[in-house]
């Protein structure tokens, strides 16, 4: 079914279904408040009809124009005005006084008259059309006027009708007045009421035309609206924040591959004038230009490699993409991996079987990182450490340690201590291993170690036994 709204803006169809309410209650109000009166109205005439008792002579002069010669009386009224009376005899004949019209008779009052019925109560209509009200009795007469005979006693209807028609007047006007009056407070209340909504359009087509993400919707109050513009207020600030990001990671990403590149640039250079030239380069010259260009490639290399695991989305813990992990097995694997690189190093290990929740490929990389960076500080001959108990994870080496003002930074992307920026790496461990962990539902912090070096310790909730 085709909806009649439809096309129509949400204020014009609020306005519109506020006047569709009233209308439905005003009319359902009047309706019922009609039909109480109607037989208010019925019930009051049809008591006056039945309270009214034609006199004994009345009645005689009336059976006298139906034929039959009565005892004369000394009881002779007039006919009880505004009523119409009449006479019924068993065999249907009907007695009016003159000028009278006859109403129409029905079964139930020759029922009456013939001593069926007590008493009849019927609508009917008189001779010239007029609807009437009829109360039809077998009267308590003198013995003199008893006999096989009714007396119908009749009212029109307009008594009724009349004040009914006057009412169903004041109704409907009370019905457009009540119907006008709601469909512009509807329109004025959802004018009101969209007004923040408008706003909010107003600021998603700017933004959308400007990609100005700073515009920002009064959100007072507590209400529906409300909560919808501190929705969209935080939606635009986090992806403000969001963008801000993203050129942060660009520019520092331009930043950190801008070195690199110019070093492999020179030494191809340098590689192009020789073999254009005709000048060889010493043996051993070449062999430290190859390995620098193999080692900035490499460096490049990884750097790809870290913007990519950070650029990747974050991952819900709930989401099936996560797996149970052996983390004892994990750091495992990682201390074997790194024993590779720091063959002057002694390496120990203390593991206690943890399971926990993550992607096993990027826990490995992770805690490799912290191995990795424990290589690179500790001295010639020192030891790194690695031990897992009750959750914890901790790499530990011996080298100069981080000072306590750049323990805040340690995690932020391409951050690197003035101390280690002659060393390799791009500033992006760090923070690759604190995206890992968060997205497993842990923590990782650096903090100080006894007597002398850093810890790297790592806390991610799990069980001691495999689920």
């Amino acid at each position: 079914m085709k909806n009649p709204f439809r096309g129509l803006t949400l204020r014009l169809r609020l306005g519109l279904s506020a006047a569709v309410a009233v209308a439905l209650a005003v009319s359902a109000v009047a309706i019922a408040s009609w039909l109480v009166t109607r037989q208010q109205l019925t019930d009051q005439l049809d008591s006056n009809l039945q309270s009214v008792q034609a006199s004994p002579g009345y009645v005689q002069d009336l059976l006298s124009l139906c034929g039959r010669e009565l005892p004369d009386t000394d009881q002779r009224n007039d006919t009880p005005t505004p009523y119409v009376v009449q006479v019924i005899t068993a065999d249907g004949t009907v007695c009016v006084a003159p000028g009278n019209k006859k109403v129409e008779v029905d079964g139930n009052d020759l029922a009456v008259a013939r001593g069926v019925l007590g008493s009849a109560l019927h609508d009917a209509t008189s001779e010239d059309g007029q609807k009437m009200r009829v109360s039809t009795t077998h009267p308590d007469m003198p013995p003199r006027l008893s006999g096989e005979y009714a007396v119908s006693i009749a009212q029109p209807l307009s008594a009724v009708d009349k004040p009914l028609n006057s009412l169903a007047l004041f109704l409907l006007g009370f019905a457009g007045v009540g119907v006008g009056g709601a469909a512009t407070a509807g329109f004025g209340i959802s004018r009101a009421g969209l007004r923040p909504v408008e706003h909010l359009t107003d600021a998603a087509e700017h933004i959308a035309h400007t990609q100005d993400l700073t515009v920002r919707i009064p959100a007072d109050g507590n209400d529906e609206i409300a909560r919808l513009s501190k929705s969209f207020n935080d939606m635009t600030e986090a992806l403000a924040t969001s963008r801000d990001l993203q050129q942060q990671l660009i520019a520092d990403a331009g930043h950190e591959l801008r070195t690199p590149l110019t070093s492999l640039r020179a030494n191809i250079q340098l590689l192009i004038r020789s073999h254009t030239s005709g000048r060889k380069i010493p043996e051993k010259a070449m062999n430290d230009l190859l390995h620098s260009v193999e080692s900035q490639v490499g460096e490049l290399a990884a750097l790809i490699a870290d913007l990519q695991e950070l650029s990747r989305p974050d991952v819900n813990p709930h989401e099936t993409s996560l797996h149970v992990v052996a983390l004892h097995e994990v750091a495992r694997r990682a201390m074997d991996r790194v024993k590779l690189r720091g063959s002057e190093l002694e390496f120990t290990s203390d593991l206690d079987d943890w399971y926990v929740l993550s992607e096993p490929s990027a826990l490995e990389r992770a805690v490799v990182n912290l191995l990795d960076n424990a290589v690179k500080f500790s001295p010639h001959g020192g030891t790194v450490s690695l031990r897992l108990g009750d959750g914890h994870l901790i790499v530990r080496d011996q080298g100069p340690g981080i000072p306590a003002d750049e323990l805040p930074h340690v995690f932020d992307r391409f951050w690197r201590s003035p101390t280690a920026r002659s060393l390799p790496g791009s500033g992006l461990g760090l923070a690759i291993v604190a995206k890992t962990v968060q997205q497993a539902g842990g923590t990782v912090a650096l903090r100080p170690a006894d007597p002398q070096g850093t810890e790297a310790v790592i806390r991610i909730p799990g069980t001691h036994t495999h689920p």
